[in-house]
């Protein structure tokens, strides 16, 4: 439903939708001409769908004006109304709502009956039979036919009046039917277990104006499974008991029933406590329990060793390996399953190279991948092999929502080889252990160090923590990386130091900026990006500097930055607007969500080149594809962008603002995950106090998972009471 001011009242608009200029794939966004009861014809955008033309319609909304259109009413609910006089009538028959009436139909009914019309099409069907080409059967299938139009039309209005967009208030009806409104009457929570997009606010609201108590069981039962939803989006798998409690009091506004409900939601088996009072939603409990079942029995199974000499092999790429590298490489030609960790500059693509060749030698086939298209592309570059995503390795399809390769139809591989595994995630780790066919090797390589997955769970953590997880950790900086100043910058950082400038006669590729203020800050990383480093190294301020933030929101959030960054870089007039965004020709654009029939993937950064008919044509590295007004809520400029977002890629250069603003994020491992994403040039724009801060701080990067515990390990986790919404 559109934003509106505070504390304005809402505008009724009435009368007979005319034309549809202009209507979104699902329906949530419609320009169309309407014509009032009194006035001229005017232009209503908006949630109109589901209405048709030529309908008396009632709209809720404001008037707005705009520079491009003019005077226009915004709509934030719109639904039909039935029509009182014979020509209203005959439109709203002939408009296709009601099934088996067209216009000649329409127009025999409506000389038929008059002003009657609507009330004999519903109530009395032999009168209805009367009518030349009707007769006894079809008269009864079309008072059936409008009855279910008129059941839709009212819980439609029902539900938007409650607070629900039309489109969404559509699918509730399509999976209630005329049963809609005695449903969500007796119980509006049930909105956010059984329809995605309806949340717990959303669905408290609806209660509220319904009459439910604040103390209700019904609305406790919803809070504390919100509760461990949003949770989970922050990355934990379960909730403390206390922590749990504690919150719903907050959420709820009372602690009255919470405990006991929690209780009975355990006893259905809704919840399950885990051991330890750990509450998780049931299915992250079984994901967790799977996925350390799997781990423990890909442990123990029983490979044969792979045989080669790593020393040889490597002499025959040139290289020689370090005394690390070699016990990984051993332990990965002898046991099923291992984890090998490192920073930058340790040599983890070494030993992937080098296991590559032994691999060739004993003709096993082996099979690369990494979380993200990004980091699949890279792994191939440094390999010189082909790597896949894990989604489509796993062969995701979004129609069955689930994975085709599993343990029915595993992968048929001597090892599988995944890169940047700190991403992975508890279901895609379970995913992918579901799909390793027996005999095969599986390792997993990653920087422990940098941030965790965005989705549940810290599985290379976890895995880490677990003695009986044959691992290797490289602490070692070869020779060619001690003279990168950023590796030594980010070993720094992970070691608790505030990195160090030291004087060179060669321009470096790690500089600190000095900003006093979170706006100064902002002034420096736009004339950073757009002066000194196209001047002093060459660089396209556009395809080779990517600006990355701890946040969204702040001076030097995304948000703020990419509109400055947009005016300074690619000034000109909007192509189209999406809310608070204006998208022009040349602008940088990141996609932020996995559209797997477009096979595009959240974080892949793409560049748009025009308007035409079809709507905002973009050109990512691999497709140029077209996105309608409701596929721009995938869009969003990206001319900066969060350190979360770049996991996985890596850019030339990378400038990062480190302001006391960010305080809530600022921690070691999102700096030391953003300095880790430059390949020939960081710069740091940073208050002294922010720089400080973030590099002693760590606590961010704990989560309340139990993958580690359930395979014997041990590690810590977050204090009790640390997780707020």
């Amino acid at each position: 439903m559109a934003d509106r001011p505070e504390n304005r009242p809402e505008d009724v608009l009435e009368g007979v939708l005319l034309r549809v200029l202009f209507r979104s794939e699902d329906d949530a966004f419609t320009v169309a001409s309407l014509r009032p009861a009194r006035g001229a014809e005017v232009r209503v955008v908006g949630a109109l769908g589901g209405l048709h033309e030529g309908e008396q319609v009632r709209l809720r909304g404001q008037w707005r004006h705009t520079e491009r259109f003019g005077h226009q009413f915004q709509v934030h609910v719109g639904y039909p109304i039935l029509p009182q006089d014979p020509e209203g009538i005959r439109r709203y028959l002939a408009s296709g709502r009601v099934k088996g009436v067209g216009k000649g139909l329409a127009e025999r009914l409506v000389a038929a009956f008059g002003h009657e019309t609507l009330r004999v099409v519903a109530e009395d069907p032999v009168l209805l039979a009367t009518v030349p080409g009707i007769g006894p059967k079809r008269s009864q299938e079309l008072v059936a036919a409008f009855r279910a139009q008129r059941d839709q039309r009212e819980a439609l209005v029902f539900l938007q009046g409650a607070g629900l967009p039309a489109a969404l208030a559509r699918r509730v009806w399509e999976r209630h039917g005329d049963a809609t409104i005695a449903r969500v009457r007796a119980n509006p929570y049930r909105l956010v277990e059984e329809n995605r997009g309806v949340g717990f606010r959303t669905a408290d609201a609806m209660a509220a104006g319904l009459g439910f108590a604040p103390d209700s069981p019904a609305r406790a039962a919803a809070g504390l499974a919100y509760l461990l939803a949003s949770a989970a989006d922050d990355g934990h798998v379960y909730l403390p008991r206390a922590a749990l409690l504690d919150e719903a009091a907050r959420l709820l506004g009372t602690d009255a029933v919470a405990g006991e409900v929690l209780d009975q939601l355990l006893a259905d088996g809704r919840l399950i406590d885990g051991g330890l009072e750990r509450i998780y939603l049931r299915g992250a409990y079984q994901t967790e329990e799977e996925a350390a079942a799997r781990t423990e029995a890909l442990v123990a199974a029983q490979t044969p060793p792979l045989g080669g000499d790593p020393e040889a092999a490597a002499r025959g790429l040139g290289l020689t390996l370090a005394p690390a590298q070699l016990e990984a490489l051993r332990l990965a030609t002898e046991v099923p399953f291992m984890v090998l960790t490192g920073g930058p500059g340790t040599g983890k693509t070494t030993i992937i190279r080098v296991l590559l060749a032994l691999l060739a030698a004993a003709e096993g086939r082996v099979i690369l991948a990494a979380p993200t298209g990004r980091a699949a592309r890279r792994m191939a570059e440094a390999t010189g092999q082909e790597a896949r995503t894990l989604h489509r390795l796993l062969e995701f399809s979004p129609g069955e929502g689930g994975f085709r390769r599993d343990a029915e139809r595993p992968l048929e591989a001597q090892a599988i080889i995944v890169d940047e595994a700190s991403m992975i995630d508890q279901p895609l780790y379970l995913a992918l252990l579901r799909a390793v066919s027996p005999g095969t090797r599986l390792i997993l390589v990653g920087d422990a160090d940098q941030l965790p997955s965005v989705g549940p769970g810290q599985v290379l953590a976890d895995l880490l923590a677990v003695e009986a997880v044959p691992a290797v950790r490289l602490t070692e900086i070869f020779r060619q990386a001690q003279q990168s100043r950023i590796v030594l910058a980010a070993h720094a950082v992970l070691h608790g130091q505030v990195p160090i400038i030291q004087e060179a006669e060669t321009l470096g590729d790690f500089f600190i900026v000095p900003a006093r203020s979170a706006e100064e800050a902002a002034a420096l990383v736009e004339r950073t990006v757009a002066e000194r480093i196209p001047a002093a190294f060459g660089l396209d301020p556009a395809r080779d500097v990517q600006v990355l933030t701890p946040m969204h929101r702040g001076r030097c959030g995304a948000a703020a930055l990419n509109e400055r960054l947009q005016g300074r870089q690619n000034p000109g007039e909007p192509l189209i607007r999406q809310g608070e965004r204006a998208f022009r020709a040349g602008d940088k654009v990141m996609q932020i969500r996995n559209d797997y029939e477009k096979e595009v993937f959240n974080g892949e950064i793409g560049w748009v080149l025009g308007l035409d008919g079809q709507g905002l044509r973009v050109r990512f590295e691999e497709r140029e594809l077209v996105f309608d007004r409701t596929g721009l809520d995938a869009l969003t400029l990206a001319w900066a962008c969060t350190v979360h977002k770049s996991q996985g890629s890596e850019y030339p250069a990378v400038v990062l603002p480190v302001v006391r603003e960010h305080r809530v994020m600022l921690q070691r491992g999102l700096l030391y995950t953003g300095l880790t994403r430059g390949r020939r040039l960081v710069v740091l724009v940073a208050e002294e106090a922010a720089l400080g801060y973030a590099v002693r701080s760590v606590s961010a990067m704990q989560r309340f998972t139990g993958l580690a515990g359930r395979l014997g390990g041990q590690r810590e986790q977050p204090a009790a009471g640390r997780w707020q919404r």
